[in-house]
């Protein structure tokens, strides 16, 4: 199994003695409760508190300020203490924020995970085990009746949506950057940005060249989500959309206009092995030999830091209970096997792009 450094020195070797062990394992059984202890410290403001103190907060501050009873604020505390997202000091008895309290505040992708799972997640988690043996999301029933997320999305209550969104977009938007440079290095002039969501991206592409055309593949509920998003922006004229369900395996690429480049951006990891052969044959169908496809996933294997496989790998397990039931996070062997399974090859890929993306580079065989 290919491991990039970071994760070959984590998952290769025990690096624990046998007390932090046993500690990981009682954490692990309390998983749910220390995830809420810590996500309503953030949402009252607590951490916030006690970072902002001159040396620290008590219990009963910790009370008054936030507007709780004594009871809860020494609930939450002492829960937080062992957490260990705070940290005491025993002379005083006043509260401050450990490192990873500081994580918890300051780190925008913390922020967004911790919403994405309470808002999107957390009641369909209890479905995971039906969910991996039926192999469809059971969990999804928690946010609605469709057959998986994406058919809803445009139905979802808005904080559920703002959630999601925000899960999706802080991952993709933060490599789009050097995306562009990639993409637009060899200079197309017509682009199909396949599962193009609400068209960030395509929005980016018609202001960083000023001559390129895209057409959005999507779901027709997302491409009248699409339109009315690119309203009022620059470039917007050059942007069209095509409604179709790619699940439908007699639903084709356009092929009545030539794409020099095909772009899929996190698309892949919401469909099964099978279902991504399938997609891309069809992309090669409509693809000669000048033509471009580039694939940007978080592959998990391919990440400079650890603390990014372990997000990946579990959000894995959302697409599980809750997309659709049979994608995941891939490892980057598995992508490379389905790119060549459809008839292509990989030109390049172009690792540590934002918040951990990689970029396959791909052409016909």
């Amino acid at each position: 199994m290919n491991l990039f450094p970071e994760l070959k020195k984590k998952y290769t070797k025990e690096t624990m003695n046998a007390r932090e062990a046993q500690r990981l394992a009682e954490f692990i059984a309390f998983g749910p409760v220390i995830f809420q202890t810590a996500r309503i410290m953030l949402k009252l403001g607590i951490m916030d508190m006690i970072r902002n103190s001159e040396n620290g907060l008590t219990i009963e501050e910790v009370a008054n300020k936030a507007n709780i009873s004594t009871y809860a604020a020494k609930c939450l505390l002492e829960a937080s203490l062992c957490i260990g997202t705070v940290l005491i000091d025993p002379q005083t008895d006043k509260f401050t924020i450990s490192k990873t309290g500081w994580f918890l505040i300051n780190d925008p992708a913390t922020r967004v995970n911790i919403d994405f799972n309470h808002d999107v997640n957390y009641l369909g988690w209890f479905n995971l085990e039906e969910s991996l043996l039926e192999g469809k999301p059971v969990g999804l029933k928690t946010l609605g009746d469709w057959p998986t997320v994406y058919e809803g999305l445009s139905s979802l209550p808005k904080h559920i949506q703002d959630s999601w969104f925000g899960f999706d977009h802080f991952y993709s938007d933060n490599s789009f950057d050097q995306a562009l440079e990639i993409v637009f290095g060899n200079n197309p002039g017509t682009l199909l940005d396949v599962g193009g969501n609400t068209g960030r991206w395509a929005l980016r592409c018609v202001d960083y060249d000023k001559d390129v055309n895209v057409t959005i593949l999507d779901l027709p509920q997302q491409i009248g989500m699409m339109k009315e998003n690119i309203k009022g922006h620059n470039g917007a004229e050059r942007i069209d959309g095509l409604g179709i369900n790619l699940l439908d395996e007699t639903s084709e690429m356009p092929s009545d206009r030539k794409f020099e480049a095909i772009w899929m951006s996190q698309f892949l990891d919401c469909f099964s092995e099978d279902q991504i052969v399938s997609i891309l044959r069809r992309a090669a169908k409509v693809m000669d030999k000048n033509s471009q496809l580039y694939i940007m996933e978080t592959l998990w294997d391919r990440q400079r830091f650890e603390p990014a496989a372990l997000c990946l790998t579990l959000t894995s397990l959302y697409f599980t209970a809750i997309a659709n039931g049979n994608s995941k996070m891939y490892h980057s062997e598995d992508m490379e096997r389905l790119v060549k399974e459809a008839g292509l090859e990989i030109e390049t890929i172009h690792d540590y792009l934002g918040q951990g993306h990689s970029i396959m580079v791909c052409k016909l065989k």
